[in-house]
């Protein structure tokens, strides 16, 4: 094996055919079985290992070689953090041709035991037993499992009593939306240990759950919730637009940065707390302009429950944080409440796309534009939200993102015009064990 593809899969040469190979490490002999010819490569699995890679390591899980969840368990701590940093620098050049100065990755100290949340697929065989679990790589075949050890330990320990609790149920059970219950979400506070249960069904006629639901409550004292989300549709998305709550409370309270969020079932939280909480220096940073005149005007666009526009507000920013996800709007307004500082931070229910370029306009007491911090889902910027940035040309922009693709696309849009310098780029490793990296971009209008 000579490399990695950016899914983590091992690349391998026989002759003058490309073979990707899942769970190949570079540096490993193979013996491999050819599984699928495709236009231009080949797909293969690993027959036997002739000799290992220096990096390939025993996997922390007994179900790496099957599970699709996490595909660089085999490669020691260290060898992911150099592949993920070289990931960047080379998708930064090969999409954009930017030669930016990319700092040193920021490894996580913890990489197990990390996942404050997981949604879980279910599924029950024909005779009756209940399969939860990830899907096996490259297909939507659950692999089993009762503990994953890249989950909080306090939701991994509830996945097997509450699989026999299903699975003794009536209640139907369908991934794909023909009815019944499609999947199993967990998430906890890791500072609080609070816990919510969330069963995600196509439909709410599950007999008796409410008692359930209360039985967990009282078995269970970290359980402060149990929801039904309502996902009828027939399609991969995980989450229905609609979320009832059956017992206790809809939200869970988690400590971030040294302030209290509520978060809920529903709602978008980064799933590695400790490595959220590591990003704020560098945003920090990433916001600096060096003059005196201290904090100013924030627009955080993507702003979620308020993860990151609390913290700034705190150290003197006026927010003003965009999002078009209702339930999110209604806890980041809870939580600056909640913190003492609804004069500070004020949320808007809105499309970013639509509203940034109005947003990013100078209020007429202002001494400047406001600054800019986006932190947009994996496909990225919107056209619009590009050409808003551009018309508007805000000081600063620190972007998060968490496809370095999509970055360097819309970073060599900002930059490609002349508009934008590219200051830094901090990759951070949120998600140890699999091929994902996320990064912190710093942008300053030239």
């Amino acid at each position: 094996m000579d490399d990695l593809s950016h899914q983590g899969e091992g690349i391998g040469r026989l002759g003058t055919e490309v073979v990707f190979v899942p769970g190949g490490l570079p540096g490993d002999r193979l013996r491999i079985r050819l599984v699928r010819r495709h236009k231009g490569h080949w797909s293969g699995e690993i027959a036997g290992i002739i000799s290992p890679s220096p990096d390939r390591r025993r996997s922390p899980c007994i179900l790496a070689d099957h599970c699709g969840g996490c595909s660089l368990q085999p490669l020691d701590d260290r060898a992911q953090t150099r592949w993920k940093a070289q990931q960047v620098l080379q998708t930064l050049q090969r999409i954009a041709g930017l030669e930016a100065p990319v700092r040193p990755i920021l490894a996580a100290s913890a990489p197990l035991g990390y996942r404050n949340r997981a949604i879980i697929p279910l599924e029950r065989n024909a005779d009756g037993i209940l399969r939860a679990g990830y899907y096996r790589r490259g297909s939507h075949r659950i692999v089993n499992l009762n503990r994953c050890p890249v989950l909080d330990a306090r939701i991994d320990d509830l996945i097997q009593p509450l699989k026999q609790e299903l699975e003794a149920s009536d209640w139907p059970i369908d991934r794909h939306g023909g009815g019944g219950l499609r999947h199993l979400a967990l998430r906890v506070g890791q500072a609080t240990g609070e816990v919510l249960i969330t069963l995600v069904s196509a439909d709410r006629d599950l007999p008796g759950l409410e008692a359930m639901a209360n039985a967990w409550i009282a078995r269970w004292p970290e359980v402060v919730g149990v929801c039904l989300n309502l996902q009828d549709q027939p399609t991969n998305r995980l989450l229905g637009e609609h979320t009832l709550t059956v017992a206790g409370r809809p939200w869970l309270e988690e400590g971030f940065a040294g302030l209290r969020y509520r978060i809920g079932a529903d709602t978008f939280f980064q799933v590695n707390t400790g490595q959220a909480e590591a990003v704020l220096p560098s945003l920090l940073e990433a916001l600096a302009d060096g003059s005196d005149h201290g904090p100013r005007e924030l627009v955080d666009a993507y702003c979620g429950i308020g993860t990151f526009s609390l913290p700034l507000a705190q150290r003197g920013w006026r927010i003003h944080g965009l999002e078009q996800h209702a339930p999110s709007v209604e806890l980041a307004r809870s939580n600056a409440a909640l913190n003492g500082l609804e004069g500070m931070a004020q949320f808007e229910c809105t499309t970013v796309a639509h509203v940034l370029g109005e947003r990013l306009q100078p209020h007429v007491e202002a001494v400047a534009a406001p600054y800019l911090f986006v932190d947009p889902p994996r496909r990225g910027l919107e056209p619009n939200a590009l050409a808003a940035i551009e018309t508007a040309r805000p000081a600063r922009i620190a972007y998060l993102s968490c496809d370095p693709a999509t970055l360097a696309r819309d970073l060599g849009h900002l930059t490609g015009t002349g508009t934008y310098e590219l200051l830094w780029l901090q990759p951070i490793d949120f998600f140890p064990n699999t091929s994902h990296v996320e990064c912190l971009a710093a942008l300053r209008r030239r």
